[in-house]
């Protein structure tokens, strides 16, 4: 299964790449933003696209030659404002979401927010606010298209090194999760069908990636 990876430059799609990389069954597309960042993965011999989520559909859909499935990993990043919150977070969401339609490309991974529900917007700080409403919305589009969608809702990201242990179910108490384990979660729900149509929170835990995320 060849899996483009959007936002493959932050973090976690740094993390999802390597983990690809040295998978039997998967390999790994990945979609970036500016040329200068393809070094890195030219380098780890990975399949590179240079593509801007701000492109129009079209422009976006090209990405998706050759592919099998999509992960959603991208955002616009804590230093940016609303504006761009909104054009990436939930504009840039909802294009590849059509341009995975639009190249029949069925599988599509999200790494959402740990809560995007109404009531989370409504209680969110006016600074992350504008984040979880792109968040809703973008988990809203997903939701009403008939892909074989997974939407993945991490607790607070940290830099920790991955334990390969976590706790996933509907709702989960709120907690901290490594992005090395959020990477490992998205492996074994590309690698698990029963994960199609289903969306979870994910925090560190006591129970193996696997057979937390197979456990859903």
């Amino acid at each position: 299964m060849k899996v483009l990876i959007v936002g493959a430059n932050g973090q976690v799609g740094k993390h999802l790449v390597s983990f690809i990389q040295d998978h039997n069954e998967l390999e790994a597309k990945v979609m970036i933003r500016k040329e200068e960042q393809a070094a890195h993965f030219k380098e780890l011999g990975t399949e590179t696209v240079v593509v801007d989520l701000e492109d129009d559909i079209p422009s976006i859909a090209k990405a998706f030659d050759g592919v099998d499935a999509v992960v959603f990993t991208a955002g616009s990043g804590p230093n940016t404002g609303a504006d761009k919150t909104i054009l990436i977070d939930l504009d840039g969401a909802v294009k590849t979401i059509e341009a995975a339609k639009k190249a029949g490309v069925k599988r599509y991974v999200m790494i959402s927010s740990y809560d995007t529900t109404r009531e989370a917007i409504q209680s969110a700080p006016s600074s992350f606010a504008p984040y979880v409403v792109a968040k809703h919305y973008a988990d809203e589009w997903l939701r009403g298209t008939d892909l074989d969608y997974t939407i993945i809702h991490p607790g607070a990201l940290t830099n920790e090194n991955g334990t390969g242990k976590v706790k996933a179910a509907t709702k989960v108490e709120r907690n901290e999760i490594p992005r090395e384990d959020v990477a490992s979660v998205i492996v074994a729900c590309l690698e698990n069908d029963e994960t199609i149509g289903k969306e979870f929170q994910v925090v560190s835990g006591e129970m193996a990636v696997k057979d937390a995320v197979g456990s859903l």
